[in-house]
């Protein structure tokens, strides 16, 4: 049980003791087939036991791919500015402003969106909050006490630096099963461990993601689809092999059975021939021996590698089209960018929001880091489905269109057609819009007003239906 090295399995309560033992137990049977005859991981070249965090991490790092998994959800998720609402005032609150304060002196949403990639990784991912209540690392091991605390410092980790050391073991705590005291490894500038620290709960945001019965432990994001990975680095990279080794043919050699060659002779064909491989010579001189090009034979691995990508998206849910990258200019489709944001959205809302974002803020008004709101808060993600400039310039000039064509009909659409009614079925205004609108038609400067209507075309709507129609030539019918 590598991944709770320190731990005894007495400090482990039960339920996360059968979590470690699931998954060891479902490691030891993956890839067999045949009543195990056949181990299919070992045959394919899988990993056959349990993957840990080294493994995933070393995927993010070293595999485009893998990376784009990890980080194309967690840029989309974290885009725009990240806003706390204690109310709908155009003022800002005490609470919205300390909030914006401690967000720009921390860079807190950039934390934020660290540690999702963490927790994304591994089985999960902590936020470590450094109080001024501590004076050495050996405060860390203590809870943290009183309501008047002051944030030194903000430090995201993964699982990789950060292990559970002991559990909560009575059933009566409400945190039962929980972590208790992790330790926590600090490292220097250059990433070298500089040793270990004891640090409680209290002093800790945990987070997982896509976790089923486990509070502590969730599936890490690569893990679904590492054999795919495995083979897109098959297919990917044995297709640069096979043009590396056939850009340039091969050759073989046929010795006229009539010619007798030396061993001087043999010799310096041997450099020949080495020197020509290594791009040295572009030409070889010699006498008796007739050279002819191996056949190239070169496969297009492109459907293969499509077959794979395909497989990989329908479990992670990021259209192919984002995937690889081109989700930018004419090759996106509508349908791909609508389920890509609303993917985004709900991961906001499911994940982002719930289990990042609330727990911190919350933990900083428990801690008195943030005022506590009057009314509680709300939080502010930028608009995913926001038209861009160009699109809005389109939508501008439809409008202009269209309301130029209304009026050009005079005060007789007015009768037929509102001009609010107008607003919300052709120009697709919303009820909030509309009330805007008529709220800034009804406060304008009567001075800056150019008049769309006369006098008399407004004593016209005024009558009834009917005698307007009076005045409505008939069209003649032959």
């Amino acid at each position: 049980m590598e991944r709770t090295k320190g731990v005894k399995n007495k400090e482990i309560p039960i339920n996360v003791l059968a979590e470690l033992a699931s998954r060891m137990g479902l490691a030891a049977k993956l890839g067999f087939q045949f009543d195990g005859d056949r181990d299919l991981y070992q045959a394919l070249g899988y990993p056959t036991g349990t993957l840990t965090f080294d493994d995933f991490f070393s995927r993010y790092v070293r595999q485009d791919i893998a990376k784009a998994i990890i980080d194309r959800p967690v840029s989309a998720t974290w885009q725009g500015p990240l806003e706390l609402l204690e109310t709908n005032n155009k003022e800002n609150t005490v609470f919205e402003k300390a909030w914006t304060d401690l967000n720009r002196k921390f860079g807190i949403k950039t934390r934020l969106s660290r540690v999702d990639r963490l927790t994304g990784i591994g089985r999960y991912g902590i936020l470590f909050m450094g109080l001024g209540d501590v004076q050495s690392t050996e405060g860390f091991k203590n809870p943290v006490s009183g309501k008047k605390h002051t944030l030194e410092y903000l430090k995201p980790f993964g699982e990789k630096n950060v292990r559970v050391n002991t559990y909560e073991l009575d059933p009566k705590n409400k945190r039962y099963g929980l972590p208790k005291i992790y330790e926590v490894e600090v490292a220097d500038a250059e990433g070298s461990v500089t040793g270990e620290v004891l640090v409680h709960h209290s002093r800790i945001i945990h987070i997982v993601y896509d976790n089923l019965e486990s509070e502590v432990f969730g599936t890490p994001v690569l893990e679904p689809v590492f054999n795919r990975l495995m083979d897109l680095d098959k297919v990917v990279g044995g297709d640069a092999e096979m043009f590396w080794k056939n850009a340039r043919p091969g050759y073989q050699g046929k010795i006229d059975k009539d010619y007798t060659m030396t061993k001087t002779m043999e010799d310096d064909l041997i450099n020949q021939v080495d020197e020509y491989e290594h791009g040295l010579r572009r030409m070889m001189v010699n006498s008796g021996v007739d050279w002819e090009a191996l056949k190239q034979d070169v496969s297009d691995p492109v459907n293969h590698v499509a077959v794979i990508l395909q497989m990989i998206s329908s479990q992670t849910g990021i259209p192919v089209r984002i995937l690889t990258g081109s989700e930018r200019g004419e090759l996106a489709s509508s349908q791909d960018r609508g389920e890509w944001l609303s993917y985004a959205q709900t991961r906001r809302e499911e994940h982002a929001e719930i289990r990042i974002v609330r727990p911190l803020v919350d933990r900083f008004i428990e801690l008195g880091i943030l005022p506590t709101p009057k009314d509680g808060y709300s939080v502010k993600w930028a608009d995913l489905f926001a038209q861009s400039e160009s699109a809005r310039v389109e939508i501008g000039k439809a409008r202009a269109n269209a309301i130029r064509e209304y009026f050009s009909y005079g005060p007789v659409v007015l009768q037929a057609l509102p001009l609010d009614a107008f607003f919300e079925f052709c120009w697709g205004l919303t009820s909030d819009q509309i009330e805007l609108v008529t709220e800034m038609r009804n406060n304008r400067d009567n001075e800056e007003i150019i008049e769309l209507i006369t006098p008399e075309e407004e004593a016209i709507i005024e009558k009834p239906v009917k005698e307007v129609d009076k005045k409505i030539p008939k069209p003649k019918v032959k």
